[in-house]
């Protein structure tokens, strides 16, 4: 079983102050919850802050990490998780917060993403399987996925309208470690949002300051039980080429962000505008 150690930055902030742009709110069992706005756009605008969260799981949270997440006032908390990563770890919210799951991975339950923990659980036939530079070949296929298959694609779309809609919101949307999946989809809003490409991997990359340090009791097991040290930075951390291998469909496909959201999402032109507006309204 991986269990969440104890995260210590010293750029976390708390809930009650408006944070740095990508930076963890401080929460000690919710290592990766970050807000997804605040960042400058390519012409000069701000991404709203305070109506959008990315985050890892919600599942074994702290009394005083409850007590700052409702100080959220969340209206919605989206699962990107599958049936099974739920099941093992059933989500704790708020009173009120209505849940929401959108299994973005359920056309490929499998998948490296969805499938952390029993990554991690077998060190040495971890190294048969995923060394060698499977693992990241396995997660680049998988964030390709998270842009052309069917399900991410049905509930993507699902996840984008919502955020589009000032009722539903504030908002939180999360999957495990809230890296890959939740990546991608805070990739892809930044991106729509105009946000420079390089701000936009940056804010990505952040996640390995806040989960890797979490992990690190199952990380120092799985090399004591012989496994590849790489491995688990692969599994449990991001790589750009991860985030690139996600563009690059996209790219492929679609030919832009805005093609991503109208021929791949079903998100048509106004509905962006409305998007954009929506987070982009104030200078």
């Amino acid at each position: 079983m991986l269990v969440f150690g104890s995260c210590t930055h010293k750029e976390q902030g708390k809930t009650d102050k408006a944070p740095i742009p990508g930076q963890s709110l401080g929460m000690v069992s919710v290592p990766n919850l970050r807000d997804a706005g605040g960042y400058k756009t390519g012409d000069g605008k701000t991404v709203a802050a305070g109506l959008v969260y990315r985050s890892n799981q919600l599942s074994g949270i702290s009394p005083g990490d409850m007590e700052k997440l409702a100080n959220l006032k969340l209206k919605n908390a989206f699962d990107l998780r599958t049936a099974e990563e739920r099941e093992k770890r059933p989500e704790e919210l708020p009173p009120g917060v209505n849940y929401v799951v959108l299994d973005v991975l359920s056309d490929s339950p499998q998948a490296g993403p969805a499938q952390l923990e029993k990554l991690m659980q077998d060190p040495k036939g971890a190294n048969a399987a995923l060394g060698g530079g499977k693992v990241e070949a396995g997660f680049q296929k998988s964030y390709r996925e998270f842009v052309s298959l069917p399900s991410a694609k049905r509930e993507f779309r699902k996840l984008f309208l919502a955020l589009g809609d000032k009722e539903q919101l504030p908002a939180l949307f999360h999957c495990t470690t809230g890296k890959d999946r939740t990546g991608w989809a805070a990739a892809a809003f930044l991106t729509l949002m105009g946000v420079p490409q390089e701000t936009v991997v940056e804010d990505y990359l952040r996640s390995n300051d806040y989960i890797l340090p979490a992990y690190q009791k199952a990380i120092d097991a799985f090399v004591a039980g012989g496994g590849d040290p790489e491995i688990p930075k692969a599994v449990l951390g991001v790589k750009k080429e991860y985030l690139d291998a996600a563009f690059d469909e996209m790219q492929t496909k679609y030919g832009s962000i805005e093609k991503y959201f109208s021929e791949g999402l079903d998100i048509d032109a106004a509905q962006q505008k409305a998007l954009r507006d929506l987070y982009l309204g104030r200078k």
